[in-house]
């Protein structure tokens, strides 16, 4: 059972000891080998501090490396966010000019058969006689008026002024 514990946990220790001991022969080899274990021991206890803090140091990395990744991944939705906005913003401002060009177009149209039907009335106003114009109750029919003729009228006239001279 000792030899057991001695080996489990002073095996490799005092093997590694006893070799430096005997390849150094040493003047007072008890605390050559003294020392020696002092200071394996505190070798092993700075290397397993170095362990600790590389696997410490590693699981920060990690740690940094996914948190990076993931500002990455934020990154790149924030820009297809803002892509989709934008995009968004673009069709409704397209919408709005097509529609503000729609509406003139058809103001244009309006204006346009506005302008031909005044256009017709003032055509057809000109076509139509004095009879057709005024509908008013005891308006001249001129289709019915008979057309006197001039030449007596002013001879019968110049008559009249002859006698008065």
């Amino acid at each position: 059972m000792e030899s057991r514990y001695l080996r489990r946990f002073l095996g490799q220790c005092l093997s590694q000891a006893l070799a430096d001991v005997a390849k150094f022969k040493p003047v007072d080899p008890i605390e050559y080998l003294a020392f020696w274990l002092y200071k394996y021991k505190k070798n092993m206890a700075t290397q397993q501090l170095r362990q600790m803090e590389l696997a410490q140091l590693q699981q920060e990395q990690e740690a940094a490396r996914m948190e990076q990744e993931m500002l990455k991944q934020l990154k790149e939705e924030e820009l297809f966010f803002q892509q989709q906005q934008l995009e968004l913003e673009m069709q409704e401002k397209e919408r709005e000019r097509l529609e503000e060009l729609e509406k003139q177009r058809i103001e244009a149209e309006l204006e346009d058969m506005k302008r031909m039907l005044l256009e017709e009335q003032e055509k057809d106003a000109l076509n139509k006689t004095l009879a057709e114009i005024s509908d008013r109750y005891g308006a001249p029919n001129l289709s019915r008026v008979e057309e006197v003729d001039e030449s007596n009228v002013l001879e019968g006239a110049l008559d009249d002024e002859k006698d008065d001279i």
